[in-house]
């Protein structure tokens, strides 16, 4: 990150950032901050500019891999909001399916009254989430459906499940998604950097107390 360079201008927004993000207000608090960290003066400004040369560093060693990034982690990046209602038993189920089918009910207030998860709380609603956060048998349910489709109950363990969809967004790649992803690939490599040293260092460790076993 050293490496990075910033304007003077992108230092002061970055000092800016830090300040609202401790809740600083004036020189005497920041540097009451610095001695209650037992931070350097250098140290302080590292600190502070970080965050913002971390994403210059991310975009600039893999914003070119951001689309190939995308284009694998997309089904994953997707957002939709359904509505769920869940009960343990098959036939009411199929009663409250017809009804909600026939308007005789709502969605919302079927679910309010009579779900069993923690979606009666929120009138059957759930999301925006990632389509994969759904369990497998329900994401593919919502995958193939259009949305306003109500769904037969179906099975999922002990429950039986109606679904409706309510709303698909997929993801695009426009700049802040490439910067995310730009960031995670950067994050893959440094965990993988982290793992490849501690292999190193159990070794190293390994070696010296084989060795002081040796007669």
């Amino acid at each position: 990150m050293a490496s990075v360079s910033l304007t003077d201008q992108e230092s002061l927004q970055a000092f800016q950032d830090f300040c609202n993000d401790q809740q600083l207000s004036g020189d005497e608090q920041v540097e009451a901050y610095r001695q209650q960290q037992l931070l350097q003066q250098e140290d302080l400004q590292f600190v502070i500019e970080r965050p913002l040369r971390l994403a210059r560093l991310c975009e600039q060693q893999y914003l070119s891999k951001a689309e190939a990034r995308f284009l694998e982690r997309k089904t994953s990046l997707d957002q939709i909001v359904y509505s769920l209602l869940r009960v343990a038993d098959s036939g009411l189920a199929r009663e409250l399916y017809l009804r909600i089918a026939d308007q005789e009910t709502d969605f919302a207030s079927a679910a309010t009254e009579y779900s069993l998860g923690p979606e009666s709380k929120s009138n059957g609603l759930v999301g925006p989430v990632p389509l994969l956060q759904a369990h497998p048998n329900l994401a593919q349910r919502l995958r193939t459906n259009p949305p306003g489709h109500l769904i037969e109950p179906f099975q999922i363990e002990q429950w039986w499940v109606i679904v409706r969809i309510e709303s698909y967004t997929p993801a695009i790649l426009d700049d802040p998604t490439r910067r995310t992803m730009a960031k995670e690939l950067f994050e893959e490599w440094l965990e993988g950097e982290v793992q490849k040293q501690i292999t190193q260092l159990a070794s190293q460790l390994q070696s010296v107390q084989q060795g002081t076993d040796v007669p």
